[in-house]
């Protein structure tokens, strides 16, 4: 496990995304400031952190069927298992994974992350997505970046706003991946939503279209079947509920 000293102070005077979205999974690592605005949200979104964790759960295990034994996972949130290495080690038990978040409580709770099988090996690495170029550097560390690596941003970009460049950032991570590396990637949107589903946050996001979200797959290749909503994202396993989603997901070959 990377060391970290001092370690970053938790600020409990605002929600976070990692322990709103904990709420929303019936976790108990979170605060009353994050209940409070998990609270307020309105039912869709609450079903949508649902969805995008299965989501992850299905493309993880795909990606991993094609033999990836490699991931970097950007935005991991507080542990929830089955974690993303335990997905893919059910499947390549010496994958190695590179977890990162910028959430503080996160890192306290790191060391579930890093119960790997004993072929595989795992890491955790406290930065923001928003200086991707230092991620990248540590991440070399443990992932070969001469073989493909699967890059997994899931449920992230959304809080990344416009102003913070979420496409030049989503650029400069997807550039640093081998041929043949795979992009797992869910976003928040409001195309599905009632018009009074939308709400007021004090999380900074942007909730974007399709069309405002198809820009961050730029030049890669979708894998059947596209950017659908989350509940119809499958490959080799049953069909999931079809109910309405508020998180678009994909999962992009890196040419």
């Amino acid at each position: 496990m990377t060391a970290f000293s001092p370690k970053p102070q938790i600020d409990t005077s605002r929600p976070h995304p990692a322990r709103v979205y904990d709420f929303l999974l019936g976790g108990k690592d979170h605060y009353q400031v994050d209940k409070d605005m998990g609270g307020q949200l309105p039912s869709a979104v609450a079903q949508g952190a649902r969805h995008n964790r299965a989501f992850m759960h299905r493309a993880v295990g795909w990606v991993a069927s094609r033999g990836i034994d490699q991931y970097l996972d950007i935005g991991t949130g507080i542990p929830t298992e089955p974690n993303l290495h335990q997905i893919a080690q059910r499947t390549v038990p010496a994958a190695r994974v590179v977890y990162t978040d910028n959430d503080p409580i996160v890192l306290r709770h790191a060391e579930a992350l890093l119960i790997s099988s004993e072929q595989g090996a795992t890491d955790y690495l406290q930065a923001d997505v928003r200086e991707p170029g230092g991620i990248l550097d540590h991440a070399r560390s443990l992932l070969d970046f001469n073989r493909p690596i699967c890059l997994s941003l899931v449920a992230l970009l959304h809080f990344v706003t416009d102003d913070q460049d979420p496409y030049g950032i989503t650029r400069t991570l997807v550039g640093a991946m081998p041929s043949g590396s795979f992009l797992v990637f869910s976003h928040g949107t409001f195309d599905f939503h009632r018009p009074d589903d939308a709400y007021s946050s004090r999380i900074d996001s942007k909730w974007r279209s399709r069309a405002e979200i198809e820009p961050f797959f730029e030049g890669l290749e979708i894998v059947d079947p596209g950017l659908v909503p989350a509940p119809h994202w499958y490959k080799d396993t049953p069909a999931p509920q079809d109910e309405v989603s508020g998180i678009y997901a994909a999962v992009a070959r890196i040419p």
